[in-house]
């Protein structure tokens, strides 16, 4: 008893801690998390979050003959209502439903379908009783689609885009807890307004900034100014904001959309042949981001080849291959002086998709390039 008796104030002041230190991170704590141990049919149950779990294909949804198989496997063969029934966990924190739009390995993205994902999600977006969309998807486009949804989709509910780089079958597979964290982060209602977000190896990324790294390593996934968050234990952890216009701060309306126009993406190296611009032009692209080397430089014999491009009405984009960084507007080039444009710190391919989407508003090249300083 005399035991029982010292215990007691200190379980009290354990208790006090405690509370002081929910009240502290009461934005920081996942929204379902007080319902996930309460009994069923409580107020507390009915908070719960109702998500929709969208699956498109990928390694998440992927499966190898062996469990040593980590990096060759079959992707696109698990239908996303068995993902989701392989962690049942997700049960105890958010309601969720899944619906089948794509199976397909994420390199088989086009404009096409990019636009069907889109449009899809901003129908089940405007539904009052969906809180949040997670989407299953491939790593290798998956910064393009979470950028693509970041600028087009017109609510500030939380989208979360997630993946894994090893199939359910593997040793160490990563899907199951990334879907797990990916549905936290899309119940907490912390992660509103934050634009499109992208779940991996227990970090919070934008859909603006992240990219896929290395083919085969599970922290594959970085951004050049760090995450916005972790997902520790159930709870999620957000340190910084997005810096740039998403969502419905953008021009971009994706249910006013049903075709993107023709950008391509030139790859420049040394001793490049300058048939890829004509090859391109040819094609019918409306604008061709060269992703240059250094700061968007041009070498002296590929110069010509992309003048008589835009002289034929093409637009000309200068980026940098080296993954990061500003390219500076006549700089490297002249680009007043040659009627070009920059692509500020966006990669590649990611500036691809915002010249596509540029291109449906205007023409004009000084508006053109300030969308790229903009977004």
């Amino acid at each position: 008893m005399q035991r029982t008796a010292r215990l007691k104030p200190l379980a009290a002041l354990l208790l006090s801690a405690s509370l002081l230190t929910g009240v502290a991170h009461a934005q920081l704590s996942p929204a379902p998390a007080a319902s996930a141990n309460a009994p069923a049919g409580t107020t507390a149950e009915a908070r719960k979050a109702n998500i929709v779990i969208i699956g498109t294909g990928g390694t998440i949804a992927g499966a190898g003959a062996a469990a040593t198989n980590t990096a060759a496997y079959q992707s696109a063969v698990v239908p996303v209502d068995k993902i989701i029934a392989s962690v049942p966990e997700i049960s105890k924190i958010a309601n969720v439903k899944g619906e089948q739009v794509f199976q397909i390995g994420s390199e088989s993205f086009n404009n096409e379908r990019l636009i069907k994902l889109a449009k899809r999600v901003s129908e089940l977006l405007k539904q009052p009783d969906v809180d949040g969309i997670v989407i299953t998807h491939g790593t290798d486009t998956i910064e393009e689609t979470a950028y693509f949804l970041n600028l087009t989709l017109k609510s500030d509910k939380p989208v979360v885009v997630v993946g894994s780089m090893r199939p359910g079958t593997a040793l160490g597979a990563d899907g199951a807890l990334n879907l797990y964290d990916a549905v936290l982060v899309a119940s907490n209602p912390a992660s509103k307004g934050k634009g499109t977000l992208v779940v991996l190896n227990d970090e919070i990324q934008t859909g603006r900034d992240v990219t896929k790294t290395n083919t085969f390593k599970v922290e594959t996934f970085r951004s050049p100014f760090g995450p916005l968050g972790y997902v520790v234990e159930g709870r999620t952890l957000y340190f910084r904001l997005p810096a740039r216009p998403h969502t419905t701060q953008t021009e971009f309306d994706i249910d006013k959309i049903d075709k993107l126009p023709e950008v391509a993406v030139v790859y420049a190296y040394g001793n490049m042949n300058p048939a890829a611009i004509d090859a391109a032009v040819k094609s019918g692209a409306k604008a061709i981001i060269f992703d240059a080397t250094g700061n968007g430089s041009v070498g002296d014999y590929m110069v010509e080849p992309l003048k008589a491009a835009r002289a034929k009405g093409v637009f000309i984009v200068r980026a940098s291959r080296t993954g990061s960084g500003v390219v500076i507007r006549n700089g490297e080039q002249p680009d007043d002086k040659y009627d070009w444009i920059v692509t500020d710190d966006q990669i590649a391919q990611k500036a691809r998709i915002l010249m596509a989407l540029a291109l449906t508003k205007t023409n004009d090249p000084k508006a053109l390039q300030e969308i790229f300083w903009k977004y």
